[in-house]
């Protein structure tokens, strides 16, 4: 009797150890699953951007600056399960993206790129997005800009260095950004 009570015990045991480690295997799973999933949905955008750039090069129609600031889902023609649109609040929910409209100034006019703004990630599971660890519920943004032949390698673009094309820079929530989102609330 004892010894059936023991072998009980031990198969328990041995199968809580088992699904403990089983739940921690999974669990590394979906977070590179998502991790994946941030980055594949980056590279594409940001090919789009190359695309677009070019597009705008070989047209001379137009330029980058007027691109600054677009919605790069909308190059893309798919449908992204995980894209809510417009933001409808401060951040998208868990594991999503939106693309939050800036706010309007007296230079900025209406393209048929639509509103100017910046995309927002808002992750599910901690994961390492643009070579930045992020716990969830941290969102994410970028932004699409120039890029531009940085002769003297400060950063900054002067008068005599070109626009090269576009891409998307990844931009603090908490510098224009924020601003803007709290302007429009």
């Amino acid at each position: 009797m004892f010894a059936r009570r023991f072998r009980l015990l031990v198969a328990v045991v041995i199968i809580g150890v088992l699904a403990w480690f089983l739940l921690d295997v999974l669990e590394r799973e979906v977070q590179r699953a998502e991790e994946r999933s941030a980055h594949m949905v980056l590279s594409q955008l940001r090919v789009a951007l190359v695309i677009r750039g070019a597009e705008v090069m070989l047209s001379r129609q137009g330029s980058f600056e007027d691109l600054e600031g677009i919605n790069p889902f909308a190059l893309v023609e798919h449908q992204w399960h995980n894209y809510e649109g417009l933001c409808a609040g401060e951040k998208p929910s868990a594991g999503n993206w939106c693309f939050q409209a800036g706010e309007r100034t007296s230079k900025q006019k209406e393209t048929a790129t639509g509103p100017k703004g910046w995309l927002i990630y808002n992750p599910g599971q901690p994961i390492t997005l643009d070579k930045q660890q992020v716990a969830p519920g941290e969102p994410l943004a970028w932004k699409v800009t120039t890029e531009f032949a940085d002769r003297n390698g400060n950063g900054t673009r002067e008068q005599e260095e070109r626009p090269t094309g576009l891409k998307l820079a990844p931009v603090p929530l908490t510098g224009e950004a924020a601003r803007t989102q709290d302007a429009q609330r």
